[in-house]
């Protein structure tokens, strides 16, 4: 079984901008090296920066969605958990990441990379997963 890992929103974005180091961290996902999960929130997240500030159209924004679903999994969270007092919308990455036992957090917010470490899991750039891929292989 692939080791679990959940994409900030500005990943997600800026994988689908740019073929950096978090396309490359995708790329992972969608091939099934690694298992991306993801919540309704954060979908909803995603859509709301692609439509406003991105400008993408319903049609693309339809279609990205849809490829988050065919590589990641869906995962149901209460959206309870408040550990992220500076941003509490980054919460549901840490929840989202506890429910499905995943093992990473990839992202690029300071506020989710300042935690480290949270309950085992943890919180790295794209480019320190891909390392830390790397490694493992």
């Amino acid at each position: 079984m692939a080791d679990i890992v959940v994409f900030d929103t500005n990943v997600s974005i800026s994988a689908l901008l740019w073929r950096g180091a978090p396309y490359r961290a995708v790329l992972l996902a969608k091939s099934g090296i690694v298992q991306a999960v993801y919540c309704s929130s954060m979908l909803a997240e995603l859509t709301e920066k692609l439509r406003g500030e991105f400008q993408f159209s319903e049609n693309r924004i339809e279609a990205v969605v849809y490829q988050i679903r065919q590589y990641g999994t869906r995962i149901e969270i209460p959206g309870t958990l408040k550990v992220v007092t500076v941003d509490p919308d980054d919460d549901k990455f840490i929840e989202c990441a506890i429910i499905a036992g995943a093992r990473w957090i990839v992202s690029g917010d300071h506020h989710l990379l300042d935690f480290g470490e949270y309950h085992g899991i943890r919180a790295l750039t794209a480019q320190a997963f891909l390392t830390e891929i790397a490694q493992a292989s």
